[in-house]
C-alpha cells in the first residue's frame, strides 16, 4: 500500500523593485550644462552621460547617448541591449563631429539596467557607479582614466588620484575611436541596497566618506540626490554635476 504524498507549493518569489531619481546641475563654473541624465520611472533603465567638446558639442555628444539609450525595450537581454545602444551611439556621435568639424566631441557614460534582482552596469570613462549596502559606500566601476592607469601600474597612489592635476584626462570615450571599448559587469541586488550612479564632477566636489554619509542618510532616492548636489554645489562644483540615485526594495 502506498501512501499519497501531498504537495504543498511554495509561494512565488518576488524579484525586488528598484525606483529612483535624478538630479543634474551646471555648477558653479561652468556656463553650460552638458551632462545628459535618464531616469526610468519603470525602474528598469538608469543612465548619467557626460558630454565633451565644448562650444556646444559636448551636451549634444551626451544627448545623443541617452537618446540611444532610451531605445532599449523591456524584453532585450541587459548585455546584448547596453553594448548594442552604446555601439551605436559612439558611430551616431562620430559621424556628428565630423559633419560639425566638432574635434574631441564625445561622451562618457554610466548606465544601468535592473532585471529581476540583477544589476547590468556598463560604461565608458570616467562616470561612476556606487551601491550603498548596509550603509557602506562601494565604487563598482574602474575609471577610464591617465591617473587610474598610472595608479593600476603602481605609479601613483590611490589617494592621489581624485586630486591629480591630469585627473580630468579621459581614456576611453563614447565618440573617442572608431571602435567603442565598454566594460560591464553584473552585480546582484537585495532588498535595501542604494545604486548612486554620478558624473566625474560628483566625486571631484566631494570625498567618498562624504558621499556614504549623505547616501545612508537619505530618507529616499530624491533626497538622496538633493543632498549630493547640494554639497557638491556648496563645496564649488567646478564642473557639471549629476547624481542618479536607485533604491531597491522587496517586491
Amino acid at each position: 500500500m502506498t501512501s499519497a504524498t501531498t504537495v504543498v507549493p511554495l509561494p512565488p518569489v518576488r524579484p525586488p523593485i528598484a525606483t529612483g531619481a535624478g538630479l543634474t546641475h551646471r555648477g558653479r563654473v561652468r556656463e553650460r550644462n552638458e551632462d545628459a541624465i535618464l531616469t526610468d520611472p519603470s525602474g528598469m533603465l538608469w543612465a548619467v552621460a557626460d558630454g565633451m567638446g565644448g562650444h556646444g558639442h559636448g551636451d549634444v555628444a551626451a544627448d545623443i547617448v541617452i537618446d540611444c539609450l532610451e531605445t532599449i525595450a523591456d524584453d532585450e537581454s541587459p548585455a546584448e541591449a547596453l553594448l548594442s545602444r552604446l555601439t551605436e551611439a559612439n558611430r551616431l556621435v562620430r559621424e556628428r563631429a565630423a559633419l560639425s568639424g566638432a574635434e574631441g566631441m564625445g561622451s562618457t557614460v554610466v548606465a544601468v539596467m535592473v532585471v529581476r534582482a540583477m544589476a547590468w552596469v556598463a560604461w565608458v570613462g570616467d562616470a561612476r557607479a556606487y551601491l550603498v549596502r548596509g550603509g557602506r559606500l562601494r565604487l563598482l566601476t574602474r575609471d577610464h582614466t591617465l591617473v587610474q592607469a598610472l595608479v593600476d601600474k603602481g605609479e601613483l597612489r590611490p589617494e592621489e588620484a581624485e586630486r591629480h592635476p591630469e585627473s580630468h584626462i579621459v581614456t576611453r570615450a563614447v565618440g573617442g575611436t572608431p571602435e567603442i571599448e565598454i566594460d560591464l559587469l553584473t552585480q546582484p541586488l537585495l532588498p535595501g541596497d542604494r545604486l548612486m550612479l554620478c558624473s566625474d564632477g560628483l566625486p571631484r566636489a566631494i570625498y567618498e566618506p562624504t558621499i556614504e554619509a549623505l547616501l545612508a542618510g537619505a530618507d529616499g532616492a530624491q533626497a538622496g540626490c538633493e543632498r549630493l548636489i547640494s554639497e557638491a554645489l556648496a563645496n564649488g562644483a567646478s564642473d557639471n554635476v549629476s547624481a542618479i540615485v536607485v533604491d531597491v526594495r522587496e517586491g
